[in-house]
């Protein structure tokens, strides 16, 4: 036990404290059934003894409706709650998932297009994030020029919009793109390219997503 759990009362003296109260013979009866599942709940390890937890518990083995716990006249359950919750101590932190983009950049195993990817990735983050908060707006104007773009226009005629070089690819993160999705480099890598532009490594497993290639090939104008 941790030094909380030695600090705090035991639960079971909390329930005879309720029981000594007195009262209708089917509430102390309920009280222990409920103790046995919060009993049971910390025998498995959970640290889950909040209301709606128990109380879906509580229901499903016919004790209470978990809704009652709600209420003022449970009191006595919501401290028996309260008693296990300070025993067991805080719920363990769940671990931080890794994000799949993350994983996917890690099997790349050239610096400069895990780089590239990197950054491609990171831009679409920040995208999703401008949508997003787009999307929260009720009325709202988009812009779907490209980043950069210029507009020239003659009198008289439509409007054309012209892409600045400061816009493009830098011809050595061009020429990586490339080498990243060439037959040459995937047979390298023991890799292959599948139907629908995901790669595959040579046990047949998906390394690199869906449209991974094709989305390459759109960046690169091909």
């Amino acid at each position: 036990m941790n030094s909380k759990t030695e600090a705090s009362i035991h639960p079971d003296a909390v329930l005879e404290s309720l029981l000594a109260k007195g009262g209708r013979s089917h509430r102390r009866e309920n009280l222990r059934k409920v103790h046995e599942i919060c009993r049971k709940q910390y025998a498995s390890g959970s640290r889950d003894f909040t209301l709606p937890a128990i109380g879906r518990l509580a229901q499903e083995a016919g004790i209470i409706k978990a809704r009652a716990l709600y209420n003022a006249p449970s009191a006595d359950y919501q401290g028996l709650l309260a008693s296990w919750a300070a025993y067991a101590g805080p719920p363990t932190p769940k671990p931080t998932k890794t994000l799949a983009s993350y994983e996917y950049l890690m099997r790349i195993p050239d610096p400069a297009i895990r780089s590239i990817m990197q950054s491609i990735i990171t831009e679409r983050d920040k995208l999703k994030a401008q949508l997003n908060t787009l999307k929260s707006n009720t009325h709202v104007t988009v812009d779907r020029r490209p980043l950069g773009v210029n507009i020239s226009s003659a009198t008289g005629s439509q409007p054309v919009l012209v892409l600045p070089g400061s816009s493009q690819l830098t011809d050595s993160q061009r020429d990586a793109l490339k080498k990243a999705i060439s037959p040459a480099y995937l047979e390298e890598q023991g890799w292959r390219e599948g139907d629908r532009g995901e790669i595959f490594n040579d046990r047949g497993r998906i390394v690199l997503p869906i449209s991974f290639a094709t989305a390459i090939r759109r960046i690169l104008g091909q």
